[in-house]
C-alpha cells in the first residue's frame, strides 16, 4: 500500500506558504493514491529536541548503558527513521528563516542521520535511498542567479548535503518573494511573487497525475 510522510516546519500557521504548498501536494498525492495512507509530522508546532552534550553519543553507547536522556534521544531517532522507511514518498515543507533552514529541520536531520538506523555501520552507505523526497520550499526574498542576494538561500544549499549519508536525494519546488505582499518595500515584486507561486503550484500538480479511469 502506498504511504506518504508529510512534514511541515513553518511556525507561521495559516499564513505559511510552505504549509500551503505541502497541503496542495498531499492532496495531489491522495488523489493519485486513493488507497494510500499518510503519516504527518509537524516540526513547527512539535519540534524535536536538539542534540546536546548529554545525548550526542546516544547511538554508540550500548543500549544497557544509556542514560535516560540518551535512551529517549535514540528512541526519537528510531521513530524518525522508521517514519521515512515506511514511506514511498516524503513531503518536506522548508521555509527560509534568516537565510537558512528552521532549526527544527536541522534537529530532524540530526535525528535522521543515525548510524545503524539510516546509515550502514560497516559500509556507511545510506539505507533510505529509493524514496521520493519532495521539498516544498518558500523564501521571502529572491535569491535566483543574477539577483543581489544570489546564493543567500542556505537552506536549499545545505539540505542535500545534510541528508546525503542517508541515501535520500531531495528535489525542490520553490516559491520565492513570498514577503512581497506584506512588505511595502517589496510591493513592486508582487507580480513576480505571483508568478513564482503559480509555477510552484503547477509543478506540484504534475507530481502525481491522477490515473485515468479505464
Amino acid at each position: 500500500m502506498p504511504h506518504l510522510l508529510h512534514i511541515d516546519s513553518s511556525v507561521q500557521g495559516a499564513t505559511s506558504v510552505s504549509r500551503r504548498l505541502t497541503a496542495r501536494a498531499a492532496a495531489a498525492w491522495r488523489a493519485a493514491h486513493p488507497d494510500g495512507t499518510v503519516t504527518y509530522r509537524d516540526l513547527g508546532t512539535d519540534p524535536l529536541p536538539h542534540i546536546v552534550p548529554s545525548t550526542v553519543h546516544s547511538g554508540v553507547v550500548p543500549a544497557a548503558d544509556r542514560t535516560p536522556e540518551q535512551a529517549a534521544s535514540w528512541a526519537l531517532s528510531e521513530q524518525v527513521v522508521a517514519e521515512v522507511k515506511a514511506a514511498d514518498s516524503v513531503l518536506l515543507g522548508l521555509p527560509v528563516y534568516n537565510y537558512g533552514a528552521p532549526s527544527s529541520v536541522k534537529s530532524w536531520v540530526d535525528h535522521l542521520v543515525a548510524v545503524g538506523l539510516s546509515v550502514d555501520p560497516e559500509t556507511y552507505e545510506g539505507l533510505l535511498g529509493g524514496r521520493d523526497l519532495v521539498v516544498l520550499a518558500a523564501r521571502g526574498g529572491g535569491y535566483a542567479p543574477g539577483t543581489p542576494r544570489e546564493g543567500w538561500d542556505h537552506a536549499e544549499q545545505w539540505l542535500p548535503h545534510g541528508i546525503s549519508l542517508t541515501g535520500l536525494t531531495p528535489r525542490f519546488i520553490t516559491a520565492e518573494l513570498t514577503l512581497a505582499k506584506v512588505n511595502p518595500a517589496m510591493s513592486d515584486l508582487i507580480p513576480l511573487a505571483d508568478q513564482s507561486l503559480a509555477a510552484a503550484e503547477e509543478s506540484i500538480d504534475a507530481l502525481w497525475p491522477v490515473p485515468t479511469p479505464a
